[in-house]
């Protein structure tokens, strides 16, 4: 796989995506995004993968957009932000947040705008105690894209919400944490360890059970109780002919651990 300021592992069936661009604190630069759609689309078709690690490198996950690269800098003519968007940070999105496998996001140091959001299409945000949650957009004359203006009010309300976007002041990971913005704030030296750990737990488990809860889930914001028990009926007799189902009700009864496949 020919990556550009991308890393791609995979270790006992995790994923583990590192944006690498270090010197600028993983700033997204259009090859970065690229590469990662690459990565993320790489991910989600192999089968041999059962969950995905998201994180940064150096000493910070991500500051949001390098706003020296030309498709994004003020010039003559001014540059269609709509267009980027939709071309590279909304198909981020859009890519975490569908993927049909448990997605866990490892956030070290500074995560600024965009960095500050893309975490949250993640199914788990895991963060280092230092981390801090900027949503940067309004000092620079601009909105929360790559879906805050979505995620932010689902996770901490919209009061909370507009304190984070209209005054763009960093949110610490313990604070986030403490909103139900993310999962879990570790200590810094235990984060690679902590996160890999939990992906790898969750690659063991019934991934496709996992993928249906968070669909099913996601589902209820916008259905009444009636159509809710309608997506469970569907939803529970798909699963309940899956081998994994088969699987875990054998397991239980013979007293040993499941061998989930995910299917």
């Amino acid at each position: 796989m020919n990556l550009t300021d991308i890393l791609y592992e995979v270790s006992e069936g995790v994923a583990v995506i590192t944006l690498n661009r270090p010197e600028t604190l993983n700033s997204f630069n259009e090859a970065m995004h690229q590469s990662l759609h690459f990565a993320l689309d790489s991910a989600a078709s192999d089968p041999q993968i059962r969950a995905v690690l998201l994180t940064g490198s150096g000493r910070g996950f991500c500051a949001g957009q390098d706003l020296s690269d030309p498709m994004v800098k003020p010039s003559d003519p001014m540059p269609n932000l709509g267009l980027v968007i939709e071309s590279y940070y909304n198909n981020t999105v859009k890519r975490l947040y569908n993927m049909e496998k448990p997605t866990v996001c490892a956030v070290n140091g500074i995560a600024a705008g965009a960095g500050a959001n893309i975490p949250l299409a993640c199914d788990f945000v895991i963060a280092a105690k230092s981390a801090k949650f900027v949503q940067a957009f309004c000092k620079i004359g601009l909105i929360p894209d790559s879906a805050g203006t979505w995620l932010l009010p689902r996770l901490v309300g919209l009061a909370r919400a507009k304190q984070l976007a209209m005054l763009g002041n960093p949110l610490s990971a313990v604070q986030a944490v403490d909103w139900g913005l993310i999962f879990k704030a570790v200590e810094d030296e235990a984060l690679k360890e902590e996160s890999i750990a939990f992906a790898k737990q969750l690659a063991t488990q019934p991934t496709m059970a996992l993928t249906k809860t968070k669909q099913a889930l996601d589902l209820s914001f916008a259905n009444s109780l009636e159509d809710q028990l309608d997506v469970e009926r569907e939803l529970q007799t798909r699963l309940g002919n899956s081998d994994d189902y088969k699987e875990g009700v054998n397991a239980f009864i013979e007293k040993r651990q499941p061998n989930y496949k995910g299917c």
